[in-house]
């Protein structure tokens, strides 16, 4: 065979071979993408998928604190054999009567109507944002209280994803609101009603304002996310906002004084309520609207929480000093411990080996074993703690003190022998 070498010649055979490769090509991607619509998939599934980013976290306003031990540690442990220990003191703008953690690495701290702030932490003390509490009513649609107001945040609770932070106000000031509520009120004596927001965790932003009764405390959502209820120590009710929608849904008397801590079954239909002022726990029919007779737990009931297999309930008994185990179902108390003077909130491990108390007036924390109510461990704290979370991506016990402080204690590691 003779090979013409002429210019003309080489350049056809340039031509040719190019065509010949972008045949081929074609021919192997038009085979991919019908090997991918004979398996179920289509030309698009087939083809290269674009790699996801995670969202740019939010940059932190204050830097992330060195964490300081102030004592040894061993190795990590289960959390009915481990021991607390102070690793972070945070400070500065701070009046917290509250603070609660998400699944997600968040804390929210509320600061009541000292400072009118909510402060946003990362899981490893990174103050990431401070929230005014101010807002314009009018935007909201709040009626007769057209205008800007400011809150006093002093509970909250995350949505299950992490994406919202539902958040009571003790009391409101603004147009048409009268003085601040106080502990020492009476249902009826005229106290305004208050309200809840809603802040986005993404941008900070609160970005709905819920009425509710007067001077509402704790805030909780049920578990599959539909309804949150609000507890309004004042108003003596409950109420219970559709999340969906962020309107009241219903008000529910509760036939007692101070309602203040909520727990939910696992199924979402019932709600267990500590009436503060007396010395019981009531049952609510989440669908029905109706109060029950549920649980006698001791003097001052405050703070509720439940085991994560929902078999178990606790609760602090701020008169008595103690603290209450008792079947879920039942109502029936198993055993009651004393913890210190004026026990107030509490928090549980994710794992319901332990339970963690703070004890007002005795300035600590006493952590029980779930299983016998045992106290395995107790720390002293600054003055007065009020509220406390357990962080679970990093296992750090969060303590709101009310002096303007927050101890963070890892209880991920066994003591030292």
């Amino acid at each position: 065979m003779v090979v013409r070498k002429e210019a003309v010649y080489v350049r056809r055979r340039r031509v040719a071979l190019l065509v010949v490769v972008a045949f081929v090509a074609l021919s192997v991607l038009g085979v991919s993408r019908l090997v991918g619509f004979l398996s179920g998939g289509t030309a698009e599934a087939a083809a290269p998928q674009p790699v996801a980013t995670k969202p740019v976290a939010p940059e932190p306003t204050i830097p992330v604190p060195t964490p300081h031990p102030v004592e040894p540690q061993g190795a990590a442990g289960p959390s009915a054999k481990t021991a607390m220990v102070r690793v972070l003191r945070l400070s500065g703008d701070l009046t917290p009567k509250s603070v609660v953690a998400s699944k997600q690495g968040l804390v929210f701290a509320q600061n009541m109507m000292y400072r009118h702030t909510i402060t946003a932490f990362r899981a490893d003390g990174a103050r990431l944002r401070t929230i005014d509490d101010s807002v314009d009513l009018a935007k909201f649609r709040v009626k007769g209280h057209e205008g800007p107001a400011k809150g006093s945040p002093v509970e909250a609770a995350f949505t299950p994803g992490g994406r919202y932070a539902w958040v009571s106000n003790y009391s409101m000031s603004g147009k048409g609101y009268g003085s601040e509520g106080l502990d020492t009120c009476t249902k009826g004596d005229g106290t305004s009603p208050s309200t809840v927001y809603r802040v986005d965790t993404r941008t900070f932003a609160i970005d709905k304002v819920v009425a509710v009764g007067s001077v509402p405390k704790y805030v909780a959502l049920t578990p599959d996310g539909k309804t949150v209820l609000v507890t309004n120590w004042c108003s003596w009710d409950l109420s219970l906002i559709s999340a969906s929608t962020g309107k009241e849904a219903a008000r529910i008397p509760l036939g007692g004084k101070y309602p203040r801590g909520i727990a939910v079954s696992p199924d979402s239909r019932t709600a267990y309520i500590a009436l503060m002022g007396s010395d019981r726990v009531v049952r609510v029919d989440l669908a029905a609207r109706t109060v029950h007779p549920y649980a006698q737990t001791g003097d001052g009931p405050r703070h509720i929480v439940e085991s994560p297999d929902g078999k178990y309930l606790y609760v602090t008994n701020n008169g008595d000093g103690t603290v209450s185990k008792l079947d879920r179902r039942s109502g029936k108390v198993i055993k009651w411990v004393h913890t210190g003077k004026e026990p107030r909130s509490m928090a549980i491990s994710p794992d319901g080996a332990a339970i963690y108390s703070v004890n007002y007036e005795s300035s600590t924390v006493t952590k029980l074993r779930t299983s016998d109510l045992a106290v395995v461990d107790e720390v002293k704290t600054d003055y007065h703690p009020i509220g406390i979370t357990y962080e679970p991506t990093r296992k750090m016990v969060w303590v709101a003190c009310y002096g303007g402080s927050i101890l963070v204690f890892d209880d991920s590691r066994l003591p030292v022998a």
